[in-house]
């Protein structure tokens, strides 16, 4: 069994340091036991940064009837809008895809999330009200959303046993790529207002859920990433049982939006 202690060694060994604000992405699974679970991992991680630094977790939110009730025109029937539950940030639960490690951040007491149902973001830590506050309903992981906050505070994307194609950040750099032909997701969604109420509102981003353009393959982050560490990118390393990878955010950013630039010439070249 592993303690914060324990892991917060790991992290501070891969590289982490004070103050930092980080973007992290768990498999917990694969750190092996731990004393309190994902809670165990939330802490080392915030004994590491301190009380000057911010822990950053994509949650986007867990909406079943997205993926049965939607129509192709985005809209849900008449019949069915009473019944589905709006976004609330407060209340949402985080999307099951993005792990329990997602949804344990979110419950942290102090913890605050972003606005944006399907690229929200939960944050704990000195600049949490920061990263969170004003995110755009429409093309949410773009300027000014929480993924180009990060950038601007000098932030790091952590993975924990997770894979590269869960690293939430390289949906900023398929906002900033100068390509053609990005696929555009358009839905109705349903928002908790502070009064209660609920809005029914269209909201529109690139598409997240496959490749951002046709043509390549729906986890071709893993690509972008194999091919950042072969150019010297990141620091790799054991945190528990699970290895671990630590990449600075800029520089990530930047890379993946060469790639991408570069990929899609080179793909209409080809056609």
């Amino acid at each position: 069994m592993r303690t914060a202690t324990d892991l917060a060694a790991d992290l501070h060994a891969l590289g982490l340091g004070g103050g930092e604000t980080v973007m992290a992405h768990a498999g917990m699974r694969s750190i092996g036991p731990l004393v309190g679970g994902p809670d165990t991992l939330i802490e080392a991680i915030r004994l590491v940064i301190g009380t000057a630094g911010t822990l950053v977790v994509a949650t986007d939110w867990e909406a079943p009837y997205l993926q049965h009730l939607i129509g192709e025109d985005g809209r849900v029937p008449d019949e069915w809008r009473e019944h589905i539950p709006p976004y609330d940030p407060a209340r949402s639960r985080a999307m099951r895809e993005n792990g329990v490690f997602a949804e344990f951040m979110r419950t942290t007491p102090g913890a605050r999330r972003s606005a944006n149902p399907n690229c929200s973001v939960a944050a704990i830590g000195a600049r949490a009200d920061w990263l969170t506050k004003n995110q755009a309903l429409d093309y949410g992981y773009g300027e000014g959303s929480p993924l180009a906050k990060l950038i601007e505070a000098g932030g790091k994307v952590l993975l924990v046993g997770a894979p590269a194609h869960s690293i939430t950040l390289l949906h900023h750099a398929e906002h900033l790529a100068a390509i053609l032909g990005k696929r555009v997701l358009r839905q109705e969604i349903p928002l908790r207002r502070a009064d209660g109420s609920v809005e029914w509102r269209w909201c529109e981003e690139y598409e997240s859920s496959e490749a951002v353009v046709p043509g390549f393959d729906d986890e071709y982050f893993d690509d972008i990433a194999a091919d950042y560490r072969a150019a010297g990118g990141g620091i790799r390393g054991p945190v528990g049982d699970a290895p671990a990878e630590l990449f600075d955010a800029a520089d990530i950013t930047h890379f993946a939006v060469d790639w991408l630039e570069r990929a899609v010439t080179a793909q209409s070249s080809a056609g």
